[in-house]
Parts: structure tokens; C-alpha cells; sequence
């Protein structure tokens, strides 16, 4: 009989059996330099849809470990919006402003259809309705095309809304008020999400703070709205009301939880917390209200969900504006079990796969 390894195993195999994926697909293509991993993490309510993003990574090791949490972030996200999706994500290791070409797209597209529909893809960072359209020349399980293509169009400003939401719940749960006029936000990047959850946040009178990877993005987002743009690593010692992460995960971790000067985290990046049996209980510990991550930016799937289901973006702006009131009843679940949001979030999606696992094992 074989024993499973215990999860602080940092093989391929360890770390696939740690997150309990149902499977993992590592892309190479010589002619078109393609390397990408797929992770599907669980497909008992449907099949896995969720984004490809491009990233410089540091290594291979460090792509692996995204991809296997953010796909496993997207099964809880489906689950707990009540969508009939599973989840899963990819990562194309590279630097999409110069690697990213049509070829590479495309013999990513093959990939994806070799997978005949367990895997359904769709836009994510560095990736743009365009690139869909170049994924979907070779394989039909893609969303978030082009409105002009049939699609449901660039998910990013529904992703924002529903960010946006969550944040206003959260908000409302620390001050009493989800008024966001003269509140202070720190807003950690300003990309597809970043920039229209920007848009929401001024429009309402918010005073924000911005950084980004890229500093021309920054200082274009900060010249536009009235922003202030700060450095990368200042981000975390502002002194504001809100901290929104909507950049890569794990800022929210030993060495920035002490610099943090918020009452509120709400954001769009995935993955947030480093750890989260041990970031999500410092949390409260430190008086801080989390909007679970997978919760409140939900809103991007759920659009293009709409477009899997041949729903319309009005349908799925009502479905997201739902996110309000999902955060609250989570938050106050949170507060009257003594735990912390993430793991009441997480809970909450996991019962729903139990239920609906008892129908069916897998897509």
C-alpha cells in the first residue's frame, strides 16, 4: 500500500496531492518557446473553468505553486457563488510583453482542446480579449471573447464591480456604513481590474493611493483619477482605511501584516493570504476585516460563465452585485463561529461540493 506524503513534501506529486487536484498538464512546444501549466483542481459541479495568465515566474517551481492555488481558489470561487463549475487555471511562464506572440497562443489553444472540454479557459493577467480570440482559432472551450466575436467581452470591469461590492460590504461590517466618500485606499495594482475598481473608487469620493509592477501604468492610473502613486514595497505602510490587493497573491503575509495600517483588506488578487490557517486568524487578531478573496472577485467568472450558458453581461452585473450580501453573511458567519472569513468561505464552498458529490463524482 502506498502512503501519501505528508504535505510539507515539495515534489510535483506532493504538492498535487497536498491540494487534492484531480489532474495536472505541463505544456511544451519548442518552436513557439510555450511553457505553461494547467491545473484542474475539481470538476464535481462542472467543468473547470477559469483564466490563463502570463508571468515572468522566478522558476518553474514557483509557477507550479501559483497554478495549483489558483485553480484550487476557483473550484471554492464556482462553489460558493453557486455556479456548476469546477475549477481550474493555467500559467504561461513568460514576460507578455515581449513573448507573448500568436503562435505561442495558439499552440496553447491545442492544448487546451486536447483536454476535450474538461478544461475551459478564459482571460486572466497579461492576457486580453484578443488572446482569446487566438486560443479560440484552435479550440472551442474558451470564454470571454469579444462581444464582437459573440462573446461576453473583457470580464475585468465585472470582476471590479463585484470587488467593489465585497469591499462596500466589508466596509459596512468595520465602520457601520458602506459610504466609501473619504475613506483611504491603498490600491496595490492598477491593471484590467485595478484600474475600473480605481474608476468605482473615485467616482464615490474614495481617496486612493496607488502602486503598480509597472510604473508607467501607475503614473498614467494616478494622473487620470487623482491619484498618489507610490513604490511598490511603500504600499503596505500608508496610513488608509482600506488595503485592495489587486496584484499577484500572498501579500498579505509575517512580514506585512505588521506594516498594514487598515481596518479593511478587500481586493481583487487571488490567493491573498500566504498562509491562510495562519494570516486569516492574525487578522482578527489584529481588528482587521477580510473580504475572502475568492468571494468578492468572483464577478469575472460569473461573466463569463454567462457567456458558457448563453446568458447576456446585464444578467451577470445582477448575479454580481449578489456579492454584497454573499460578504456580509460570511463575515457575520465568521464572527459567530470565532473563526476567521476565509476559513468560513472556504467551508461554506466545500459543503456545497459535498452535497452535489453525492449526484456525481467528476465532470
Amino acid at each position: 500500500m502506498v502512503e501519501i506524503q505528508e504535505a510539507t513534501d515539495t515534489s510535483v506529486f506532493g504538492q498535487i496531492a497536498e491540494h487534492q487536484h484531480e489532474q495536472v498538464v505541463f505544456c511544451h512546444d519548442h518552436e513557439t518557446g510555450l511553457r505553461a501549466i494547467i491545473g484542474i483542481h475539481n470538476t464535481v459541479l462542472g467543468p473547470a473553468l477559469g483564466g490563463t495568465r502570463m508571468w515572468h515566474y522566478a522558476s518553474e517551481t514557483e509557477a507550479l505553486h501559483d497554478v495549483l492555488r489558483l485553480s484550487r481558489g476557483m473550484t471554492y470561487k464556482a462553489a460558493i457563488s453557486g455556479l456548476n463549475l469546477g475549477g481550474g487555471k493555467a500559467v504561461i511562464i513568460g514576460d507578455a510583453r515581449t513573448q507573448k506572440t500568436e503562435a505561442l497562443l495558439r499552440k496553447f489553444g491545442r492544448f487546451v482542446k486536447n483536454l476535450n472540454g474538461k478544461y475551459i479557459t478564459a482571460e486572466d493577467v497579461n492576457m486580453t480579449t484578443k488572446d482569446m480570440e487566438y486560443i479560440r482559432m484552435e479550440t472551442r472551450h474558451v470564454a470571454g471573447l469579444p462581444e464582437s466575436s459573440g462573446g461576453s467581452g473583457d470580464p475585468s470591469p465585472v470582476t471590479a464591480y463585484g470587488v467593489y461590492m465585497g469591499m462596500k460590504a466589508a466596509v459596512k461590517k468595520a465602520y457601520g456604513s458602506d459610504n466609501l466618500a473619504g475613506k483611504r485606499v491603498a490600491l496595490q495594482g492598477v491593471g484590467h481590474v485595478g484600474l475600473y475598481l480605481l474608476e468605482h473608487l473615485t467616482k464615490e469620493g474614495a481617496q486612493v493611493v496607488l502602486t503598480d509592477y509597472y510604473e508607467d501604468r501607475a503614473l498614467d492610473a494616478a494622473n487620470r483619477f487623482g491619484a498618489k502613486m507610490v513604490g511598490l514595497d511603500d504600499i503596505y505602510d500608508q496610513d488608509v482605511d482600506i488595503y485592495s490587493p489587486c496584484a499577484l497573491g500572498a501579500t498579505i503575509n509575517d512580514n506585512t501584516i505588521g506594516r498594514l495600517k487598515c481596518q479593511v483588506i478587500a481586493g481583487s488578487a487571488n490567493n491573498q493570504l500566504e498562509d491562510e490557517n495562519v494570516h486569516g486568524p492574525a487578522l482578527v487578531e489584529r481588528g482587521i476585516v477580510y473580504a475572502p478573496d475568492f468571494l468578492i472577485n468572483a464577478g469575472g467568472l460569473i461573466n463569463v460563465y454567462s457567456e458558457v450558458i448563453g446568458s447576456n453581461r446585464q444578467s451577470a452585473l445582477t448575479q454580481t452585485e449578489k456579492i454584497y450580501d454573499f460578504t456580509r453573511q460570511v463575515l457575520d458567519k465568521a464572527e459567530q463561529e470565532g473563526s476567521h472569513p476565509q476559513a468560513a468561505a472556504i467551508r461554506q464552498a466545500k459543503e456545497r461540493i459535498a452535497s452535489l458529490g453525492k449526484v456525481k463524482s467528476t465532470y
